[in-house]
């Protein structure tokens, strides 16, 4: 994996003013796009399209400020179409526009080229079960939230505080399935794990596949499949977010699995009562890499 993100670094820089071929490279690697992507994201905390649009502007930035013709040609070398959408790009990345740039020789920001190495320091504890599941179904109340990575999430606090207590409950006796217990689910998130871009969140349990979904309840239906199960414990979410974090610095680029498209489920298994500690299971769905 870590030769294939690199690789894919290499094919950002060949390809700069173009639309990347990330699906094609994933296939001559033997990967999939999804875990390519997801894995760029993680390890270089920023989603692949932000690189791009990084280095699109470090490469542009020397064009103009060097004065290699009229701004709308330097626009149309780097892969925009007109001067104002390069112009708002550039701003973005640079805090300023071209044409200021060009005048008075900055502010620039560089996105240097990247380079992934891997380092295996052990250092999270990784408690995994494999675990072969039937389809079934994830069933609760869902919402459509902005992702988060560092700490709590108050849209998810807002919607489960939402819920009656005994709605809790109610849901709490309907599941019949592994994973057990109220759980947490994310679904439908953008391979590239945008800090801000939306995930479906629902609150609710899991069902055996033959078990009708009540009435007022949504559902998410998984597939049967293979799934990975990191037990973390601790001060919440602190460590269920170091673990998840730590499944792609230190998991996948040791073991011969890979994600798979599906929902990732975080089990909750004993807390106290104020949630600052808690013990949890995270499920991700995996096939062989």
């Amino acid at each position: 994996m870590i030769s294939a993100l690199n690789q894919l670094v290499d094919l950002v820089e060949e390809h700069l003013a173009e639309d990347l071929d990330v699906g094609g490279l994933a296939r001559a690697l033997g990967t999939t796009e999804y875990h390519l992507r997801r894995m760029f994201s993680s390890l270089a905390g920023m989603p692949l399209s932000e690189y791009v649009r990084r280095r699109r502007m470090t490469v542009a930035a020397a064009d103009v400020v060097r004065g290699k013709g009229d701004l709308l040609s330097i626009a149309v070398r780097h892969g925009y179409g007109s001067s104002e959408a390069f112009g708002r790009a550039f701003r973005a990345v640079h805090g300023a526009g071209p044409g200021d740039v060009r005048r008075d020789g900055g502010p620039l920001r560089t996105q240097p080229q990247l380079r992934f190495r891997l380092t295996v320091e052990g250092s999270t504890p990784m408690d995994t079960r494999l675990i072969d599941r039937p389809a079934f179904r994830l069933v609760g109340h869902a919402a459509r939230v902005p992702l988060i990575h560092q700490g709590v999430n108050p849209h998810i606090v807002r919607h489960i505080a939402a819920l009656p207590q005994e709605e809790h409950l109610r849901l709490k006796a309907l599941g019949d399935t592994e994973p057990e217990g109220l759980l947490q689910v994310s679904d439908d998130l953008d391979p590239d794990g945008r800090e801000g871009g939306e995930l479906t969140y629902l609150h609710g349990v899991a069902l055996a596949h033959d078990t009708a979904v009540p009435d007022g309840l949504d559902s998410i239906e998984v597939p049967a499949g293979r799934w990975a199960v990191f037990r973390t414990s601790g001060p919440h979410p602190q460590a269920l977010q170091t673990a998840w974090a730590a499944t792609a610095t230190e998991w996948f680029p040791s073991n011969p699995w890979r994600l798979r498209p599906g929902p990732s489920i975080v089990a909750i298994l004993a807390r106290t009562d104020d949630f600052s500690t808690a013990t949890c299971d995270l499920w991700l769905p995996v096939e062989p890499a």
